[in-house]
């Protein structure tokens, strides 16, 4: 059980190791060859370029000028200097979004820790029960939570009030934000460029006909159905095979790229390598010859699988991305069944072309439930598996608890600095690693599911990790923990002292938080800025394979908000927050500081570090807005199953009303909002449509969409014949090599040749 002073102690290695990264970054940002490093985004947008400086050498690596040094903080107002609307212009909806989660946690958390530390603090440090009582072990830091007062007090009436208050305002909170981002999202809509995505849909599960090719098939069907919207289609084809050899081609022009480097810059000595895994064995070779005679045998592989995948119709997909003449088309199809057979012709918006998970295309659509299951069952078996390492973490915590194991290390751990960092500052950290390749695995899975962007990617791993989280280490860090702790005095009490003993153990894990929040949500977030990987990749790029600008722009890593991973921590913050509000309001203001200093941070990485990957226009907010309410119904829960074991009468049917009404809350708020975030409104379509017809007359929107969804293999090389967009049949007839009745059902009525 951690003390106050453990925490204290916890508290200092944190608060240092922040301000040594803080330091660390104000002053390696400030050097020019790390430039690149810590601003990639406005080289990126070409605003930015290389620092040049004449005079010594020492000045194109070292800033010698003192008065930046005085001012190597300035970045902090900086980052907030920038307003939310230039912001959504700089970095994107999606980046305006994410920054919004730290703002909802601090409009729900400001008022809260206030009320709470004003209020019930003060109720429960009068309680004096904790010193009164063997019961259970406690600490100091215990006697602010609601354990420090005696059952069946009066005073708990004053807790029950205050949760219905806090409910209630982070209801209020959780609407605003949920209206506030939906209006967002349908203005930057409406605002924004043309894009591909907003004419295309991916169509799926194409039926076979017996008669048609799939793409003359798809042509068919959408001449027959949307006559006077369809424009063209792309097939989507099995190219997997073909990026593997491009991508491991690309990876052996780099090593190419790296013994012509050493060899220019000592060319007494030629380069050589060993042919076998890795050059760490096999014959010893030339290795400039050998690589350029393996990228040229792989030129010649890749040359024949392109023209396989080409021409063999195996290759091709039962799927495509149809193409409208307007964007109002491509909402009605996008939003409508095709067919009477709700399995075929499956059709949803496509992603914009550079959100597109290419490998997933090509997984048939009959696998996808079976691969589904199969991942369910694999998810369920790492959750349950994953629980022994959450045990030995909480042991760690219990000093008692390992010297009865490790009896030789009592002398050690008796002594006063060794327990307050084992307790402080051991099971956080120890959780933190435990944690390290648990997104890596969740992302394998997903993909593994068959989804067909890497915004669904994300928002599906993102998903698996915050409930393995919410099981393993919340819930799993209170049950084993009690277990662990008090497993000899439950084994020897009666029946009604043992729901006692459990119900005033569980605000006393507080304590283990507030070390994992300090951990993780302190030191975890400043490290964060000083991109210390991306720092070494970099500078061993630019050293052993950079020769151009165009090397130097490609081997800068600007990395991504990473929302798979980082959303659902920060829930794990949420969800802390409104279970211990209540319980141990203590635990708040360390909330408030992870809040507030992940908004300054991750507010600086978006404006100048990250360039997304994709744009989704804040297509998760409605996950986010999920899962507070799941917290918040958790919150209400426990509190609930505490406050039966403190002998307040009526309590159960007092608090019951809660989560109730949160579920309702939470249905009112899906129905006034959601559809904003998976349907595009056909008014806002046809205005969008209107007014490019009236300013652009002339647009060739062919021209524009066809090459926009290929295969990223295909461009620059061999690629798929197109119209040419100055020729677009003008025929009336829609052909068709159909001879047989195939497939009449959902083109019934429908002749060989049909009106357009």
């Amino acid at each position: 059980m951690a003390t106050l002073q453990d925490i204290a102690v916890s508290a200092a290695i944190n608060i240092l190791s922040a301000l040594g990264f803080l330091v660390a970054f104000a002053l390696i940002r400030l050097q020019p060859f790390n430039d690149r490093v810590y601003f990639p985004k406005w080289y990126l947008k070409g605003i930015r370029g290389s620092p040049t400086s004449s005079g010594a050498l020492v000045k194109k690596f070292v800033n010698l000028d003192a008065k930046t040094y005085i001012k190597f903080l300035n970045w902090m107002p900086a980052a907030l200097r920038m307003p939310e609307p230039e912001l959504i212009e700089h970095a994107g909806l999606d980046s305006a979004a994410y920054i919004r989660i730290y703002i909802l946690g601090l409009k729900i958390f400001v008022p809260i820790t206030a009320l709470a530390l004003i209020v019930l603090v003060p109720v429960n440090y009068t309680g004096n029960t904790l010193g009164k009582t063997r019961e259970v072990t406690f600490s100091n830091i215990d006697k602010l939570s609601i354990s420090n007062i005696p059952s069946g007090s009066p005073k708990f009436w004053a807790h029950m009030v205050m949760s219905y208050v806090f409910s209630f305002w982070t209801c209020f909170v959780l609407y605003h934000e949920y209206k506030t981002v939906a209006a967002k999202r349908l203005a930057f809509l409406a605002s924004e460029k043309r894009r591909p995505d907003q004419f295309t849909v991916l169509v799926r599960n194409v039926p076979p006909d017996p008669d048609e090719s799939v793409s003359e098939h798809i042509e068919h069907f959408f001449c027959v159905n949307h006559p006077d919207h369809y424009l063209t289609h792309q097939v989507v084809y099995n190219a997997n095979k073909l990026a593997a050899v491009v991508e491991k081609k690309k990876s052996w022009n780099n090593w190419l790229v790296y013994y012509q480097t050493r060899y220019e810059r000592n060319p007494k000595s030629r380069p050589t390598t060993k042919t076998g895994f890795l050059g760490l064995w096999g014959h010893k070779v030339d290795a400039i010859n050998y690589y350029i005679e393996e990228i040229e045998k792989m030129s010649q592989e890749e040359k024949q699988e392109r023209e396989k995948v080409v021409s063999d119709p195996d290759a091709i997909m039962p799927a495509a991305f149809v193409s409208f003449r307007t964007r109002w088309g491509a909402a009605v199809c996008a939003q409508t069944q095709q067919s009477s057979n709700p399995i075929v012709w499956l059709t949803e918006w496509a992603s914009e072309p550079r959100d597109v998970y290419w490998r997933n295309l090509a997984i048939p659509y009959v696998e996808l439930n079976v691969r589904k299951l199969l991942m369910a069952v694999a998810f369920f078996s790492l959750t349950f598996f994953f629980m022994i390492p959450i045990a030995f973490v909480q042991s760690l915590a219990n000093i008692e608890g390992i010297m009865k194991v490790l009896p030789f290390l009592k002398p050690l751990l008796e002594m006063k600095p060794v327990k307050s960092v084992i307790q402080g500052f051991l099971p956080g950290i120890a959780l933190k690693i435990f944690l390290a390749m648990l997104p890596m695995i969740l992302m394998l899975m997903s993909k593994i599911e068959g989804f067909t962007s890497l915004s669904s990617l994300d928002r599906r791993s993102a998903a698996k990790y915050h409930l393995f989280i919410l099981i393993n280490v919340f819930l799993g860090s209170i049950v084993t923990g009690t277990a662990l702790q008090q497993l000899e005095k439950l084994m020897n009490e009666p029946s009604t002292e043992f729901t006692k003993t459990v119900g005033r153990s569980i605000p006393m894990k507080a304590t283990f938080f507030i070390t994992y929040i300090m951990v993780d949500g302190w030191s975890g977030v400043a490290a964060e800025i000083v991109r210390l990987v991306p720092l070494i990749l970099f500078h061993l790029k630019n050293t052993f394979l950079v020769k151009t600008e165009e090397d130097r722009e490609q081997a800068m890593d600007p990395g991504s908000l990473n929302f798979a991973t980082n959303e659902p921590r920060t829930q794990l913050y949420f969800l802390l927050g409104l279970v211990y509000c209540v319980v141990t309001p203590i635990l708040l203001p360390f909330i408030l500081i992870f809040f507030s200093f992940a908004y300054l941070v991750f507010r600086h990485q978006i404006i100048n570090v990250y360039d997304q990957k994709y744009e989704s226009a804040a297509a998760f907010w409605p996950q986010v807005h999920l899962r507070v309410i799941i917290g918040l119904i958790i919150s209400q829960i426990l509190l609930m199953g505490l406050f039966s074991t403190l002998g307040v009468a009526k309590s159960t049917f007092i608090l019951v009303a809660q989560p109730v009404l949160t579920i309702w809350f939470h249905r009112v708020c899906k129905g006034r909002f959601e559809s904003a975030f998976l349907k595009f409104p056909l008014q806002e379509a046809m205005v969008k449509d209107t007014v490019e017809k009236a300013t652009e007359p002339n647009l060739n929107l062919m021209n524009y969409l066809k090459d926009a969804y290929v295969h990223p293999v295909f461009k620059g090389g061999q690629s798929q014949k197109h119209e040419d967009p100055d020729e677009e049949d003008s025929s009336p007839l829609v052909p068709t090599k159909r001879t047989s009745q195939m497939g009449s059902k959902h083109e019934s009525d429908v002749s060989s040749e049909a009106k357009i």
